[in-house]
């Protein structure tokens, strides 16, 4: 066989797979208009119409690449950090635009103008159990962001996803992540015992919140209060707070994860992403290592975003109860030795059915809640470009 013939059924091998990866992609393709516009069609707005198209061919190419290539965290992780920006955007363009500031009151506590977020649930289980009220000052029902759509939101991804959340759905851990993702050689490294400190955090704050009957981590210690909304500064208290949520930003968001190549607000600090560890023991859907194909070269072990994968995990054939889901592991395992995997099946086996059986779930959650906000970031950077203002 000649040269010609060679690249001729090389290219055809190649158009094949194309259609074979583009037919995988039609439910998702599908689901994703229908999640972005509503039903409606699409938007008459010239200039929405182009965000709409932007962040609909993106959402796309991003599940596209990751089946054909069959990678999945970096295509996850382009579409994740993409996601948790243009949050940044929307979210506070649209505070401005409801209620005129991004920074909050008692007035808008009582109000109930205050979007709900999913930090604050492990904090209100206990004060609701015992006073049958909930300690944050949002809306239960109505406007963006109610109490009851959140947390029926989380409760579906927890019981399908577990901790897959913090790497598939988080309003904000793309912002870590992406941080991480800036230096390619490792400066610093943390010892792993701080894993700990979020379990820490996650009991001091539930009991703290429970005594005081108020959102303790909201209101002293979120460093996503400097990108998103906080306390309007009117006296000495609110500086402090202000001086932490800036500070914690900068180190746990910027530049820790730039320095160790890590997530290391989601894996050391956040008592929410704590929290949500214990939901990985209630989905079906979890990460394993197969001994018998597994080289022992630990580049799982120090390659791990959050500190999932030790020495221990590769012994007992599966990743820490804290595994993001997020891929990393897989995608650099040269053995092929670590995959997804549905509890109760025999490990090793079909992994590539169990892959997409994950991914399929995963990624359309994932743009049912961040779609919406890719286009609208879209159309508002697109807004200011072209008139000179967000609105």
């Amino acid at each position: 066989m000649n040269n010609l013939e060679t690249n001729k059924l090389k290219e055809v091998s190649k158009s094949k797979k194309i259609i074979k990866s583009l037919s995988a992609c039609i439910p998702v393709i599908l689901l994703s208009f229908v999640l972005l516009t509503g039903g409606k069609g699409l938007p008459k707005e010239p200039l929405m119409k182009v965000s709409f198209l932007t962040g609909y061919a993106f959402i796309n190419l991003m599940f596209f690449l990751m089946v054909y290539t069959k990678k999945t965290y970096k295509y996850r992780k382009i579409f994740f950090v993409t996601y948790a920006l243009l949050f940044v955007v929307t979210f506070m363009t649209n505070l401005v635009e409801i209620r005129g500031s991004i920074f909050y009151n008692q007035s808008t506590f009582i109000a109930g103008e205050t979007p709900f977020c999913h930090m604050v649930i492990p904090m209100i289980i206990i004060p609701a159990a015992l006073t049958k009220t909930i300690i944050f000052p949002g809306s239960i029902l109505n406007g963006f962001a109610s109490i009851a759509s959140m947390i029926i939101i989380w409760l579906g991804a927890s019981i399908a996803f577990g901790r897959g959340w913090c790497s598939w759905a988080c309003f904000y851990g793309g912002l870590d992540e992406g941080c991480s993702s800036l230096c390619k050689k490792q400066k610093l490294k943390i010892d792993r015992k701080w894993t700990y400190l979020s379990f820490a955090i996650l009991i001091s704050i539930v009991l703290l919140s429970a005594a005081t009957l108020s959102p303790v981590y909201c209101d002293w210690l979120c460093p996503f209060k400097a990108v998103t909304e906080s306390e309007q500064i009117t006296s000495f208290v609110t500086i402090i707070k202000a001086v932490v949520f800036y500070s914690l930003f900068l180190a746990l968001v910027i530049i820790l994860p730039i320095l160790t190549g890590k997530r290391t607000q989601c894996g050391l600090f956040c008592p929410f992403g704590a929290f949500q560890s214990f939901t990985n023991k209630i989905n079906i859907f979890e990460v394993r290592v197969d001994k018998s194909k597994c080289l022992n070269c630990k580049k799982c072990v120090r390659e791990c975003p959050t500190y999932s994968i030790d020495e221990n995990s590769l012994l007992n054939s599966k990743a820490l109860m804290t595994c993001t889901k997020c891929g990393k592991c897989i995608d650099i395992c040269t053995a092929s030795a670590i995959s997804y995997h549905i509890k109760g099946t025999s490990i090793g086996v079909k992994t590539t059915l169990s892959r997409y059986l994950f991914i399929y779930p995963a990624y359309i959650f994932a743009l049912t809640i961040g779609g919406s906000i890719i286009v609208n970031g879209i159309y508002r950077l697109l807004k200011l470009i072209t008139t000179g203002s967000f609105f």
